[in-house]
Order: C-alpha cells, then sequence, then structure tokens
C-alpha cells in the first residue's frame, strides 16, 4: 500500500497465536486500508499460519527459533519504504498505525515506538506491575549508559524507515531484540520519536511466551554486552580504575612498612599488587584500541544507512 506516496508494510512476528492473529491482521486492515501484511510465523505448533493465510496474510515460515530470529529475517525479505512492526498477540492498538507513521514524516523520523499505556483495570491483566517496574528499570539503564530519553524501550509496536531497517544488524536471538533496536538508533544518533499507544489485555486463548526471570536475565546481559562492545572504553577504563585501586590497597601497607623498617615481609601480596597494575594498564589499554575499532564499525554503519535514500516526505 501507497501512503503519502511511501511503500508501507506490516510485519508482524508469531508463535502460537492462532487466538489473536486474525483479530490482529483485521484491526490493522480496518486501521489502513489495502495496508500489505506479512506474518512471519516462527515454528507455531497451532493454525497460526493457516488463519493468517485465511485472512488474506503473506506467510512466511522462520524455522530459527527467537524473535530475533524472526527480525533479522523480516528485515532481510520485506521490501518496503515504511516498516510497520507489531507483535501478533492483540494487545496493541491498530488505531495508533496512522499518528505513528504521520510524526515520523512530519518530524522525519527514523524510527517511532508506541509507548504502552494501560487502563488501571487491565494492568493485573494486560501489563503486569512486575513487568512495568523492570521495563522502567531496563530503559533507564540504557538510557543511563547510552543517553536518549526512551520512556518504553521494550514496546514490540514500532515503525521504521527504510535506511533504519536496512542499517540494522540485528545480532540477538530472543526477546532482547527491542534492546538492540533502541540502542541501534541511539549509536548512530538516529532521530526518533514516540506515541502513547492503549496497551490491552491478551484476548482468550493467547498465552504470553515471555517468561519474566529468564528473558530478563537474557536483556540483562545484551546490555552488558552492548555496553562492552558500543562503550569499551568506558568500560575497560573503569575496570582499570577498580584495578589500581585494589592494587594501590594492598600496596600502601607494604609501602608504609618498607619505608619504617627497609623490609618486604609480604613479598607475595607485593607480587599480586604489581600483578594488578600490570592488568590495570593493559586494561586502558584495550580500551584505547577497542574504542577505535568501535568508532571504525560506528562509521561503517553510519555509511550504509547513508546509503540508502531518506523517505520522501510529504
Amino acid at each position: 500500500m501507497h501512503y503519502q506516496n511511501q511503500r508501507v508494510a506490516l510485519i508482524i512476528p508469531c508463535f502460537n497465536e492462532e487466538a489473536a492473529i486474525g483479530a490482529v491482521i483485521q484491526g490493522f486492515r480496518e486501521a489502513m486500508q489495502g495496508l500489505v501484511i506479512y506474518v512471519f510465523d516462527n515454528n507455531s505448533t497451532d493454525n497460526t499460519a493457516k488463519v493468517a493465510k485465511e485472512v488474506g496474510a503473506t506467510v512466511i515460515s522462520v524455522p530459527l527459533k527467537g524473535k530475533g530470529n524472526v527480525v533479522r529475517r523480516m528485515f532481510a525479505d520485506v521490501e518496503a519504504d515504511i516498516y510497520v512492526m507489531v507483535d501478533g498477540d492483540a494487545t496493541y492498538d491498530p488505531n495508533a498505525i496512522v499518528p505513528m507513521i504521520n510524526l515520523l514524516f512530519e518530524q522525519r523520523l527514523d524510527m517511532v515506538v508506541g509507548c504502552r499505556q494501560v487502563d488501571l483495570h487491565l494492568a493485573g491483566e494486560a501489563y503486569r506491575r512486575g513487568h512495568q517496574w523492570g521495563n522502567r528499570l531496563l530503559t533507564q539503564g540504557v538510557m543511563h549508559i547510552f543517553g536518549g530519553s526512551f520512556t518504553d524501550m521494550l514496546s514490540g509496536y514500532r515503525v521504521f524507515t527504510r535506511r533504519y531497517v536496512k542499517s540494522f544488524p540485528a545480532l540477538s536471538a530472543g526477546f532482547e531484540i527491542e534492546t538492540e533496536l533502541t540502542v541501534h538508533a541511539l549509536e548512530l544518533r538516529m532521530p526518533f520519536g514516540e506515541v502513547i499507544t492503549r496497551y490491552g489485555a491478551r484476548p482468550e486463548g493467547s498465552v504470553s511466551k515471555l517468561s519474566t526471570y529468564a528473558d530478563g536475565w537474557k536483556i540483562l546481559k545484551t546490555i552488558g554486552r552492548l555496553f562492552v562492545s558500543e562503550r569499551p572504553f568506558a568500560f575497560f577504563s573503569g575496570a582499570s580504575i577498580v584495578l589500581v585501586i585494589l592494587s594501590f590497597t594492598l600496596f600502601f601497607p607494604i609501602l608504609i612498612n618498607y619505608l619504617e623498617s627497609g623490609l618486604v615481609p609480604r613479598f607475595p601480596t607485593l607480587v599480586i599488587s604489581a600483578s594488578l597494575a600490570i592488568c590495570a594498564l593493559l586494561s586502558f589499554a584495550c580500551g584505547l584500541i577497542l574504542d577505535n575499532v568501535t568508532r571504525g564499525r560506528h562509521e561503517a554503519k553510519r555509511l550504509a544507512y547513508l546509503s540508502i535514500p531518506p523517505p520522501e516526505f510529504m
């Protein structure tokens, strides 16, 4: 479908969403007439693919399990100017699609995130307070490390330009993909925005695939991995400072003893102190070297981003 002279594609990652996928497709089709809809089925064991085909969506099978693997395939296979990604669980508001795309056009953005807003009477069923607290904690952690002003980093409802999609490496395998999507925009300093969108409960028969603790731990590890790979100087210089403090803490009593008596009675401790100092120097050197490597990667990704023409905003 063309909207403001742009090809718009709806891409839906799905795993066992037989009870919800039909409503998702119908809702978005009503919100934006003629929308081209792709459902990427991630080895569902129910009738997700069958239901999606019956309501007119193009269904593509992704054998490699995990949402990150599905997003990688979606971004590689679908050709469009504007991409709308939404989960297939019927929790996101289809009517937000037009305001989100309009904001992308009006402010010349590369990504717009649908920030979830839940009615109080549905909070326990639709978006548990524990999940809300965890989302805020993780979002604030990423903002503290990488900067930016996201309020719902883990939202599964997003609009992208083609230049964003085709420059995104998609390295994550599971639900931590949303973190990577956010950091990619922050690291390339892409313009992004947010739209508040209603978030509801799943329909009866639809079950969440998110494991609060297991997936939360994976997201934490992803944040740590991205911190090391995208901010190596901050990480390794911080480690260097810690090692220097430990080294000096061990060395100071030995120095005092030596100045008073001229003896070094704790020679093994002195060796450990010297080793920690050497490790601190190595850590600092690694930070400098890896910071230059990271700058090179950022330049390469930025050139890939700039090689794709921006949307012809109306």
